[in-house]
């Protein structure tokens, strides 16, 4: 096996290892599938837009939580930008590495099981606007 070609394999580990870790806590979903839904130089209201809205969180402590885990976490990973005063956040350089997971996941919702859409408005929306287009 090539130098390079090892190389190439540990770095894209390491992106989708990145994207994972992204996609694994509910505010860091919120907030990137947020961020979607609004033009890309546009920024996002913390923490209203890391709220899953079937399961309000109350805000003092997910500010904190954005404050000290989730945002800095996203930002080392140049998937957003983000500022304390107002607490608001951007698409970062790597947005797009990210964001196509939700692409890929809202585009396909109507073949994802219930159990993975039941309860979660964007997908069930999501399911619905693909229903009505038939």
């Amino acid at each position: 096996m090539s130098q390079t070609r090892l190389e190439n394999g540990k770095r894209v580990i390491q992106k989708w290892d990145n994207v994972f870790k992204a996609v694994s806590a509910e505010p860091r979903r919120q907030l990137i599938v947020s961020l979607l839904d609004v033009p890309p130089d546009q920024a996002v209201p913390l923490p209203e837009s890391a709220i899953n809205p079937n399961v309000p969180e109350e805000f003092k402590n997910l500010r904190q939580d954005l404050y000290h885990c989730h945002l800095p976490m996203l930002a080392d990973s140049e998937f957003i930008e983000w500022e304390s005063e107002p607490l608001v956040a951007y698409r970062g350089p790597q947005f797009d590495e990210v964001a196509m997971v939700f692409e890929a996941l809202h585009s396909n919702a109507t073949e994802m099981p219930d159990s993975l859409v039941v309860g979660c408005q964007r997908l069930e929306w999501e399911q619905q606007v693909s229903s009505d287009d038939c």
